[in-house]
């Protein structure tokens, strides 16, 4: 046994790269190492592979920046979608949140984050100049600002509006239904749905 207490340094090597996963400690991954190893090889291979394979073949959309199987996604690709309707998102999660709603039939913008000083992330590291560019290109009558009502999700809707503003579009942002310091994400559905469903001007929530 060597001086880390592990019988085999690979499998030290497998709970070490399991560890690397947020939320996920040493204990957690050894159990996830162990678990995976009494599967048999079959399960383990289809395991690696399936990461393998997302690694290599994996594609974010270039119109919306999601996450997708191609160039470009489903739902950009989807002509029963409203085009003219533009919700902005931080996140692929958030994407898959208010489509589990089934009370959006517009697309998406995903910024890939949050304007957040603390954690080193500005505004020139978020997807943030693309979508001034469909603003500005008159395709849009509505943008929707659906962040996250924490204090980084507020910093950046307030950005992107302020970006946003010189343009010819109506920028709304959702209803408050989802509580204060909430991420998009855990929202129960219906909660999500009436919010998007009951939008608001932003210019409004500056003023009050």
């Amino acid at each position: 046994m060597n001086s880390s207490g592990y019988p085999s340094k690979l499998l030290e090597k497998a709970v070490n790269e399991f560890s690397k996963l947020p939320g996920i400690g040493q204990k957690t991954a050894f159990r996830l190492v162990m678990h995976l190893l009494k599967q048999g090889k079959l399960p383990v291979f289809e395991f690696a592979t399936s990461l393998t394979t997302l690694a290599d073949e994996i594609k974010y959309c270039k119109t919306c920046h999601n996450i997708s199987d191609n160039d470009i996604c489903e739902i950009c690709s989807d002509s029963r979608r409203d085009a003219g309707l533009l919700c902005v998102v931080e996140s692929v999660k958030d994407v898959m949140a208010i489509e589990n709603t089934h009370q959006f039939k517009g697309v998406y913008h995903v910024l890939g984050g949050l304007i957040s000083p603390m954690d080193g992330v500005g505004p020139s590291d978020l997807n943030i100049s693309t979508l001034e560019e469909k603003a500005s290109s008159g395709n849009f009558r509505e943008i929707i600002l659906a962040l996250s009502t924490t204090m980084e999700g507020d910093t950046t809707n307030y950005y992107v509006y302020k970006k946003l503003s010189r343009f010819e579009v109506d920028i709304t942002t959702i209803a408050r239904g989802v509580a204060i310091g909430d991420e998009l994400e855990y929202a129960d559905e219906i909660t999500l749905g009436k919010s998007i469903t009951n939008r608001v001007h932003f210019e409004n929530t500056v003023k009050g």
